[in-house]
């Protein structure tokens, strides 16, 4: 019997199986040959939200929840946002290697100079209603970016893929501050190709009556750092749409605009406004033992705790809770962060939080630093959507590159009635619905 197997009995027939391991995993349709009877269609695996499920192999980023160690292609997540810029970062997400010095400049020349959007596309933003939200607008204008770019289509074609790269990764950042300036009404900042992209974004997002503005180094360089530890995630929600989506041979464009939809939801990028709802609803430092108790006791759950992959401190937590104190040194320290802080304080100590591994995620600090920063709460998943593009582009390249892919086609388990009947209209009985106004 060879060592890297599993060997299963099926105790309804008694017949054995030798299923191979590999990595760790089995193959799901090596279980299809476990069957009754020659006809059976075989077993399959029941995995609702792939709780334990591996949909691909990849070489992007690396998680281990239990430790707490999050990296990027091989590289510490504390290390990148300690030493590098999110640029260099995105290189290194797309390409596999740190770029040299040459290699960073011609990358960052190719994303700086595709940051302005086509003057007719500003069409789509106009149609919005002034209080639109600017997650719908920005995933509208990806969406309509797909019109404008037809040779996007050409996704195994290295050099139109790689100009799409460029595309949406410098244009994100304008999309995104153009439906912030639609949804307070001011004219439109353009892109100033003379700042650094983060730099520019912020020129993009607050730019008013001077002729050049100068983003605060400490504002940009924190932007950069949020930027680093958004840029990938493994295969969550928005990158399992990405794939997805993807799979079909869709365009990036129409992709990511799939991929942002499933950042949209607040139980995964609106994830930060809640916390910042939270601290807001606890009000002041003395109200934090009653507000625990109550979470205690199981009336609502504690956000920006806990994770569906971490069971230990969220290393982006870690780094994130650094910056705020920079970011505060220069806006002037939030209230909320003596809330946030007591808080964290009460829930790595109390036993109910310990027992459960309910420690800090990324989303617990950095809703109080863009605030601090000036960003609406509604802006939150757009600053997210920016830099996991990178992400998903990654993700996407190498999904189209993997010979294992296919169209994404889970199966089911089919509960539902069969084989009826059709029963002429005058002749079917049963309950009557009042229609709902």
């Amino acid at each position: 019997m060879a060592e890297n197997t599993l060997t299963i009995t099926d105790n309804r027939t008694g017949k054995q199986y030798e299923i191979a391991i590999e990595n760790e995993t089995i193959k799901a349709l090596d279980l299809r040959k476990i069957k009754v009877a020659d006809g059976d269609f075989g077993l399959m695996t029941y995995d609702p939200a792939f709780m334990n499920t591996a949909s691909t192999k990849s070489r992007i980023t690396f998680i281990d929840g239990d430790k707490g160690i999050l990296e990027y292609r091989g590289y510490p997540i504390d290390e990148l946002a300690e030493k590098s810029s999110y640029l260099e970062v995105a290189y290194l997400l797309l390409h596999g290697e740190l770029p040299t010095a040459a290699q960073l400049k011609d990358w960052n020349w190719n994303i700086t100079h595709h940051t302005f959007i086509n003057e007719s596309i500003k069409k789509v933003l106009d149609g919005f209603h002034y209080n639109a939200h600017p997650m719908g607008m920005f995933i509208a204008m990806l969406g309509a970016l797909s019109t404008f770019y037809p040779d996007a289509k050409d996704i195994f074609n290295e050099e139109s893929r790689w100009k799409q790269v460029y595309r949406l990764i410098a244009k994100v950042p304008t999309i995104a501050a153009f439906a912030y300036r639609h949804r307070i009404g001011m004219q439109y900042a353009y892109p100033d190709n003379d700042l650094t992209y983060e730099g520019n974004f912020l020129n993009m997002m607050f730019k008013t009556t001077e002729l050049t503005y100068e983003p605060n180094p400490v504002l940009e360089r924190a932007l950069s750092v949020l930027f680093i530890l958004h840029a990938d995630h493994e295969q969550n929600c928005s990158t399992n749409a990405m794939r997805s989506i993807g799979s079909a041979h869709t365009d990036p464009f129409s992709s990511l605009a799939g991929a942002a939809a499933a950042l949209y939801g607040p139980l995964h990028g609106g994830a930060n406004e809640m916390v910042l709802r939270m601290l807001n609803e606890i009000g002041s430092v003395k109200n934090v033992p009653d507000y625990i108790k109550r979470v205690q006791a199981g009336e609502f759950r504690l956000m920006g705790f806990g994770h569906r992959v971490y069971k230990n401190y969220d290393p982006r937590a870690r780094i994130i809770k650094t910056v705020a104190y920079e970011v505060f040194e220069v806006t002037g320290k939030d209230p909320l962060l003596d809330i946030a802080l007591e808080l964290e304080r009460i829930a790595l100590e109390d036993e109910y939080f310990v027992k459960r591994k309910l420690y800090p995620n990324v989303d617990f600090y950095s809703g109080i630093i863009y605030q601090a920063m000036r960003f609406p709460v509604d802006m939150f998943p757009v600053l997210f959507a920016i830099p996991r593009t990178s992400g998903w582009l990654a993700q996407w390249a190498e999904m189209l590159d993997d010979p294992d892919q296919k169209i994404a086609r889970p199966r089911q388990v089919y509960l539902g009635e069969r084989t009826r009947s059709y029963v002429p209209i005058e002749k079917r009985e049963g309950k009557i619905e009042t229609a709902k106004a």
